[in-house]
């Protein structure tokens, strides 16, 4: 196989016209690493995708399959091909937090009645697969699909629909419904407690299930899964005291966090944070989301995990994220930047050049975080992540990026090589830069005769 450091960068060049990516695609060896970003690419030109929908190795065609800049239509069509192909199309793409077209209704009817268990599970279990698709089978034959119907679309069941799955002859399915309702039912977290037994969403039961003091009890004797139980808004207030002082962390930790406490008696629970500890939003907390005066209690307690479960929340007030942007803790201030739309741009700027945690580098990516001026503030910087933010600026010149592209830092040089304004001549030179070539062949001011030209350089055959 041909081999040239600019080349990855190539297949993702959102300029790159078809006979480029078609060169690139007839590379593939076995080795993904071509198709992969080109089944990443924003956009896929038509030829390019059904190059890859008719292409003879399975692992090129499940790419297409996972790319969600395919049209929902040509994915569909792998369905027509090896019959092997079905289980990438149930699967579909998994993009970080954004929503994929769904397949055409006829796709999933497909899927739906495919003769392998492990291709309806997936389907079933696919993000994308829309409500209307997965209401139906809450009526299905077949336990798996009822169960999903549980999971994925209970509030858009009928009563008449969520009372039978409640009581459905499958013990599976009426767990699946069981656990949607739990929070409002006694009956119906008693009965998961004795189905699940040492089952690992007894968990789950303990921390939301609505409990009757007598199950309450049970469970506090039992000792299984205490932390989780005494999150519990619904556990008696008096059995929580009495586990104040538990040798545990994590319980007195829970203690501590419950609702209903004032600031004096969280302070007397010997709990503690640190600054590095993961910690779930509290339920209660979340509960209360869009409570202007609950958020305002808990951005304002003593007690770090209030603090943290309000950073999260949208109805947070503004007046509290100004508050909470300041706040002491650096995982209160993380999780406003985040999180919270509000989020003041210096903010996210400082979190962005001091903190440690590895998080802090993609709130570039958040439209608050600042760009104007950046060009004056950080250009001579001593720290190079501080000198790319240079690039963040409309205003910065020609001039200026492609001075940072002659950096010493690797880092800066590759963020320069990607700057649309980076002069042409200098952005050519940087292709032949074994660190930061496949940045600037990304890059798509590049123009197509010296992708041309690169191709050649590297062997790729023509067209």
């Amino acid at each position: 196989m041909a081999a040239h450091h600019a080349l990855d960068g190539l297949a993702s060049n959102p300029a790159a016209p078809a006979d480029v990516l078609l060169r690139l695609l007839a590379l593939y060896d076995g080795d993904d690493w071509i198709a992969r970003r080109l089944s990443w690419r924003a956009s896929l030109p038509d030829s390019v995708a059904e190059a890859m929908l008719h292409h003879p190795e399975r692992r090129v065609r499940g790419l297409l399959a996972e790319s969600a800049a395919a049209a929902p239509e040509l994915r569909a069509r792998l369905l027509d091909g090896p019959a092997s192909d079905a289980l990438a199309v149930a699967v579909g793409p998994e993009p970080y937090r954004a929503v994929v077209p769904p397949l055409p209704d006829q796709a999933y009817e497909r899927l739906l009645n495919h003769e392998r268990e492990v291709v309806r599970y997936e389907t079933v279990g696919s993000a994308g697969v829309p409500a209307h698709v997965l209401v139906p089978l809450a009526g299905h034959e077949d336990p798996l699909f009822r169960r999903a119907a549980c999971r994925r679309v209970w509030g858009e069941l009928t009563d008449d629909v969520r009372t039978a799955l409640l009581d459905d002859v499958d013990p599976a399915v009426r767990t699946a419904a069981c656990l949607q309702v739990m929070h409002e039912d006694e009956e119906r977290t008693a009965e998961l407690v004795e189905t699940l037994a040492e089952g690992r969403q007894l968990g789950e039961v303990a921390e939301r299930g609505r409990l009757r003091r007598p199950l309450a009890e049970r469970l506090l004797a039992e000792g299984a899964w205490l932390a989780r139980l005494v999150r519990n808004p619904t556990f008696p207030s008096d059995l929580a005291a009495g586990l104040a002082g538990h040798e545990d962390p994590a319980v007195r930790l829970a203690v501590s966090a419950r609702p209903g406490l004032s600031e004096e008696e969280r302070a007397a629970i010997d709990w503690e944070v640190g600054p590095e500890d993961r910690l779930d939003t509290l339920w209660w907390v979340w509960d209360a989301r869009e409570d202007p005066d609950a958020l305002r209690r808990c951005a304002r307690s003593a007690h770090t995990w209030l603090r943290r479960s309000a950073a999260v929340c949208p109805g947070l007030p503004e007046d509290c994220v100004e508050l909470l942007a300041g706040d002491a803790d650096f995982g209160v201030r993380l999780l406003l930047a985040e999180r919270h739309p509000l989020a003041p741009p210096e903010l996210l700027l400082d979190l962005y050049l001091n903190g440690t945690h590895r998080a802090v580098g993609s709130l570039v990516s958040r439209p608050q975080f600042p760009a104007a001026g950046l060009a004056a503030r950080f250009a001579d910087a001593p720290d190079p992540e501080a000198r790319v933010l240079a690039l963040r600026d409309p205003d910065a010149t020609p001039a200026l990026v492609e001075r940072l592209s002659r950096d010493p830092a690797a880092r800066v040089r590759e963020a320069a090589a990607l700057d649309r304004r980076l002069p042409v001549a200098r952005l050519v030179e940087l292709l032949e830069d074994p660190h930061v070539g496949a940045a600037a062949a990304c890059n798509p001011e590049l123009p197509v005769t010296e992708m041309r030209a690169l191709l050649d350089r590297a062997g790729v055959p023509g067209p």
